[in-house]
């Protein structure tokens, strides 16, 4: 077993950007041991379009590009950070019943939550920032 295991993809900041986050996370998941099927491997599929349609969408053109990374931690946690240019930090907006966005961060809470997991967002030493999930690990590493 590694003690640590860490992949990286740096991505432009498009619409189709998102779905190669969340393929790359899958890949990286499955390498490492997670079932595709997984209950938690859904869960970071949903969670990764999520900060990937955030980095794209919420940093009006002032992150080029975004940065996934995947690191499990001595197969006990894993954390995956989804880094963007753009200083701002994400927050909480309602949700209006008939809003057909902004639900992302509330959507990433609740699935931390019921997953015994945490969210964090850490700046940038570039002035840009790293939102991070960590979740237990519930897989076996190959």
């Amino acid at each position: 077993m590694a003690d640590h295991k860490e992949a990286s993809v740096t991505l432009p900041s498009i619409a189709a950007s998102v779905a190669a986050a969340r393929r790359h996370v899958s890949s990286v998941l499955t390498d490492w041991g997670l079932p595709s099927d997984a209950e938690v491997a859904d869960k970071v599929r949903l969670i990764v379009s999520e900060l990937a349609t955030n980095a794209v969408q919420h940093t009006r053109g002032m992150s080029p590009t975004f940065t996934v990374e995947v690191v499990l931690d001595r197969d006990e946690r894993l954390r995956i950070g989804v880094t963007d240019s753009h200083p701002r930090f994400p927050r909480r907006l309602p949700a209006a019943v008939q809003q057909d966005n902004g639900r992302g961060m509330i959507i990433i809470r609740c699935l931390m939550a019921e997953s015994g997991g945490r969210l964090s967002v850490t700046p940038t030493a570039e002035g840009g920032k790293t939102v991070w999930i960590a979740l237990p690990w519930p897989a076996p590493v190959h």
